[in-house]
């Protein structure tokens, strides 16, 4: 009897497991993944175009002697100071060629008084033409004496007007003001017009500008005018306007030239480097939030979400950032989906159940940071 009762309620058990269904098997896409999922997109980002370049001076005079084999006596000027159009750098030694006037001024003097004395005397016979005073001969051999007298008087004069001419250059004197950024004369130097270097080199009001390039598509987007900020190597900065774009396009790079006219500060030197960031300026760029980015050993990639919901892994170049978005400028065409955040532990194939989501709406002016 006890063990009836005992056996009824384990039946009862036995009967209900028997009508369980057995579980289900889930699919592949019941399995997947539910990651938020954003799309590639073309929008313009404010204070993305920049460039780099070398600083050099906008306008550059170079001095050299204008006469040659003269001793330098004084070098009266020195690198980095600020010179005036017509102030002296450079005194010659005078010496020899001041006796040289000297002796021209006396040989001057001496043609001039011949030549008056010529003169006078062919003014003498100038109506006794036919009248048997004089032969005709003796008249005109007057008569070209002082012809010859009054070219040897204006050649002596010019020949110590060239050699007053001379001395003046013997003071080499700056063509342009401005700042002297180098200098390669020495006292006891001998002056030589065609010597391989001027002897100074001077950027004309100080003024240096950023020359830089960009590639064809980004000069659209300059003008002449435009405000643009130079990063020097220090972390400074100033304040610059766009003054030339260059009117063609190299054909080996496909890269114009960009001039940036700095303020004059004893900070920026030419020579240097700096970087630009247009910040007005506009362009279309691919963006994608910068979260969406995987950075490792091969470089940086984003995960993208195929037509049938599997990841593929896809190497990218990264631009400007801004606003939490990130310019690639190379990478997936617009609209694909891209896993949004890079940290999700994805591999290439597998698949998920994507939720789209809106990339943020703004993107404000971008940081200077290099391109990956």
């Amino acid at each position: 009897m006890k063990l009836a009762k005992l056996l009824i309620p384990l039946a009862a058990v036995l009967a209900l497991s028997a009508c369980k269904k057995p579980p289900e098997k889930q699919t592949e896409a019941e399995r997947a993944r539910a990651v938020s999922v954003v799309r590639v997109e073309l929008r313009p980002i404010t204070g993305a175009l920049s460039a780099s370049g070398d600083l050099i001076p906008r306008e550059e005079a170079a001095v050299v002697p204008e006469v040659n084999g003269y001793r330098v006596a004084r070098v009266l000027a020195d690198v980095g100071q600020y010179v005036k159009a017509g102030q002296t750098l450079v005194q010659l030694d005078n010496t020899l060629l001041q006796a040289q006037v000297a002796q021209a001024q006396a040989l001057a003097a001496q043609a001039e008084a011949q030549a008056q004395q010529a003169e006078d005397q062919a003014r003498r016979v100038k109506d006794l033409d036919g009248t048997g005073v004089l032969s005709q001969e003796q008249i005109d051999q007057r008569r070209f004496q002082a012809t010859a007298a009054r070219a040897q008087a204006r050649a002596q004069a010019a020949s110590l007007k060239d050699l007053q001419t001379r001395a003046g250059k013997l003071s080499v004197a700056a063509p342009v003001s401005g700042l002297i950024l180098e200098k390669n004369v020495r006292p006891g130097d001998l002056s030589a017009p065609g010597g391989a270097a001027p002897w100074f080199r001077i950027a004309r009001d100080g003024q240096i500008e950023l020359a830089a390039e960009m590639s064809e598509a980004d000069l659209a987007h300059i003008r002449v005018g435009q405000s643009a900020t130079v990063t020097l190597p220090g972390g400074v900065s100033a304040q610059g306007r766009v003054r030339l774009i260059s009117p063609q396009i190299d054909p080996q790079t496909k890269l114009g030239d960009v001039r940036v006219l700095l303020p004059v500060r004893s900070d920026i030197r030419a020579g240097g480097f700096g970087r630009a960031l247009f910040a007005d300026a506009s362009a279309m760029a691919l963006v994608i939030p910068e979260a969406a980015v995987r950075y490792d050993a091969d470089g940086a990639s984003v995960m993208t979400v195929q037509s049938n919901n599997r990841v593929r892994r896809v190497l990218v170049q990264t631009g400007q950032r801004g606003g939490g978005l990130v310019q690639l400028t190379r990478g997936p065409p617009a609209g694909t989906r891209v896993i949004r955040n890079a940290g999700a532990f994805l591999l290439d194939n597998d698949m998920v159940r994507p939720v789209e989501g809106a990339a943020p709406a703004v993107v404000g002016p971008a940081a200077p940071r290099p391109a990956t």
